[in-house]
């Protein structure tokens, strides 16, 4: 059975006053669910707020736009349970481990946007991110009887009203100016946040481009998701040279900005794919498949995640 590997855009699964999210259906795109891979992209405008919710498969995000994004997270595997609050800027590559509960906030006055990539072979829908949410119309506290919630939570019948019910929107919504959120902790997020655009690449050819692998020898926290993070950038004409993988992984890129050409052979020597692409592209790299990239015009940066920490 031949694959299809060619280049994806997103679809809309939201759009609100605060923003949108956009997602690749595993559905359209089946070597998603195939491979066991998933992303999705989040846009928040000025003072959007993504509220309150955990996903079914740990992934990375990686920030495409925006100097003023705030996240809070609750580590599923934190000693504390405590919440965590980073700061997020362009560049940022953000792990969101498997049932971490988190919110997004854009502080800025353009839009903040997010590409998040991850392994879904825990998903509830295998090739796609699944949300679920705490309250509000789709919250999962909401389903139950309001004498449990007001035992757990030491609450009294307004409590438990105010929780369940009070916020009427719902995936994200965009906050008044005068409500206030929690600060960035700036520790924290040099622990859980890692700028690559800035990271000494281990690979430079002057006039040509860049490579730099982000895995946890240089980001101990990216090994709490078991991936690793490629970003390539070159140069208008420049050519990323196959490369041919060590181990048996997963290469899920991203093409964040300009276009160019894109050629993958599979293990027995045939182009399974030669395309151009452009930003907003996604595509998926099967394993022991070779890759490479010729930038365009106007020189070509992609993002990818392979299914391995090394």
């Amino acid at each position: 059975m031949e694959l299809d590997l060619t280049p994806k855009t997103a679809e809309v699964l939201f759009e609100g006053d605060g923003g949108g999210y956009y997602t690749w259906w595993s559905s359209k795109v089946p070597l998603l669910a195939k491979t066991n891979v998933g992303a999705g992209r989040l846009v928040l405008q000025p003072q959007g707020f993504a509220i309150p919710h955990y996903s079914d498969i740990s992934k990375v995000g990686y920030v495409l736009q925006g100097n003023d994004g705030v996240a809070g997270m609750a580590l599923r595997n934190s000693t504390t349970r405590e919440e965590v609050v980073v700061k997020l800027k362009k560049g940022d590559v953000i792990p969101v481990p498997i049932g971490s509960v988190s919110w997004w906030f854009n502080d800025g006055d353009s839009d903040l946007v997010i590409v998040f990539l991850g392994e879904t072979s825990k998903a509830l829908i295998p090739g796609e991110i699944s949300y679920f949410f705490l309250t509000g119309l789709q919250g999962v506290i909401g389903g139950f009887s309001n004498e449990l919630t007001s035992k757990i939570y030491g609450l009294d019948k307004d409590g438990v009203e105010k929780l369940t019910k009070s916020q009427s929107g719902v995936v994200i919504i965009k906050l008044d100016k005068s409500q206030s959120l929690p600060k960035p902790q700036m520790e924290i997020t040099k622990k859980l946040v890692y700028n690559i655009d800035v990271a000494h690449p281990e690979n430079v050819v002057e006039n040509a481009g860049i490579v730099k692998t982000l895995t946890e020898q240089d980001f101990p926290f990216i090994g709490d998701v078991g991936l690793s993070v490629i970003r390539v950038k070159l140069e208008p004409g420049a050519i990323k040279a196959p490369s041919y993988p060590i181990n048996p992984t997963v290469q899920l890129i991203y093409i964040a900005r300009g276009s160019g050409k894109i050629e993958i052979v599979d293990f027995s020597g045939k182009c399974a794919l030669e395309t151009q692409v452009e930003a907003g592209h996604l595509l998926v790299v099967p394993q022991f498949f070779v890759v490479a990239q010729i930038a365009g015009e106007e020189g070509i940066e992609s993002y990818s995640i392979v299914t391995t920490t090394k």
